[in-house]
């Protein structure tokens, strides 16, 4: 099955889930003020989302003619894949990662650590941007906003029904939904993140041409994240890096992630090799 199709049948789980969730909690009313808060809060996000995230992460763009050669590979990479040159940053994180952003392919911005510049070859670091590269390329910045507002507006609702809801003619529906629809909404959120990321890693396997070097590098990725961890960001960032750079807590129940194994697995199958 296509992940497009895949992500689609995601979304309308999650739109299914609202009406239902809202159906119980508040009637049409109820839905349609969960479903309003929860867009106006994302319709800012994903305007302003590259601003706040490079400003969280202290990210500094780069130019052409940048010692690290980061720019050059990327413009290739761009080049390669029809897409606008994005800008190109570098945060000052320990932690080996990166990451992209920007609410299209015409206003991107892609964003390596200096962690990630220490350890990768060229050509896992061709991998890693190319990856990031498709995750503009595909749009799931968009994507990844949609699914935050439905739910989001799960989590509203469960608020609702803890605070403000009239639970007296079903209150155990009432209890059992407060619990289930914020959890609902983040299971199925993170079950789009995880079809992005299997999409993006066959996306830049393809665009740089090496899946076994970005195989390497999620492999490298993954030690890395788990020997120096991120210590400043939020958690709720952790979908729009390569790896999850959080442990611990909820993050190990609800990943945004698949298993770094199973992505390697499908990596090592497109090319037809093991790396070790």
């Amino acid at each position: 099955m296509k992940s497009g199709f895949r992500t689609f049948l995601l979304m309308m789980t999650l739109t299914l889930i609202l009406i239902w969730v809202g159906g119980i909690l508040g009637g049409t009313t109820g839905t349609i003020i969960a479903f309003v808060i929860a867009a106006g809060m994302n319709f800012y996000s994903y305007w302003f989302s590259d601003k706040m995230v490079l400003k969280r992460y202290k990210a500094g763009e780069i130019q052409a003619g940048h010692p690290s050669g980061l720019y050059e590979l990327v413009e290739r990479l761009a080049n390669k894949a029809e897409l606008p040159m994005p800008k190109v940053f570098i945060t000052p994180e320990a932690t080996p990662n990166a990451f992209a952003t920007g609410r299209n392919p015409s206003h991107a911005a892609v964003a390596a650590s200096q962690g990630i510049l220490r350890i990768l070859s060229t050509d896992e670091l061709e991998g890693v941007m190319a990856h990031e590269l498709t995750h503009v390329k595909n749009r799931d910045i968009l994507t990844s906003a949609v699914a935050s507002t439905f739910a989001g507006a799960l989590s509203t609702l469960g608020y609702f029904a803890r605070f403000g809801g009239d639970r007296r003619e079903n209150p155990m529906a009432g209890i059992f939904m407060m619990i289930a629809a914020p959890i609902a909404g983040m299971i199925v959120k993170m079950a789009i993140s995880r079809v992005r990321e299997y999409a993006a890693d066959k996306g830049g396997a393809e665009i740089s041409g090496k899946p076994l070097g970005l195989a390497t590098a999620l492999y490298k990725l993954q030690n890395g994240v788990k020997q120096i961890p991120m210590r400043t960001g939020k958690e709720s960032d952790s979908h729009m890096f390569i790896i999850n750079p959080f442990f611990g807590g909820m993050q190990k129940l609800f990943s945004t992630h698949p298993a770094t194994e199973e992505r390697i697995r499908r990596l090592e199958e497109i090319a037809g090799q093991k790396i070790h």
